[in-house]
């Protein structure tokens, strides 16, 4: 199992357009054969409010390979990011693939 690490840096000003994007974004990731385990905004409270994650799960990088080619297509895909791009309120995205680390029993208790 693969998972996709998506970090956006947002303009905090725009949250809503941001938080939308996530929404929508899902049916197409689904449809393309993505396990969304989440999309996640900033807050007040603590941390950069400029920055927002998703995690996207993948049995394996072959298949990654897959939903890539498959989201690059789909049309409600390229309409979201289209309206995303034309409200400025993403400024960038950093993408990374990493292994999660599972629990392990605890050993000679």
């Amino acid at each position: 199992m693969i998972t996709l690490f998506l970090r956006y840096t947002i303009d905090p000003n725009k949250l809503s357009d941001i938080a939308k994007y996530a929404a929508d974004e899902q049916v197409p990731i689904r449809e393309s054969g993505g396990k969304i385990l989440g999309y996640f905004m900033p807050t007040d409270f603590a941390g950069a409010t400029n920055e927002a994650i998703g995690l996207i799960d993948f049995p394996s990088l072959a298949e990654y390979e897959v939903y890539r080619a498959k989201l690059a297509v789909h049309p409600l895909h390229k309409k979201y990011v289209e309206v995303l791009e034309s409200t400025g309120a993403l400024l960038s995205i950093h993408r990374s693939l990493v292994h999660r680390v599972e629990s392990s029993p605890e050993q000679g208790l």
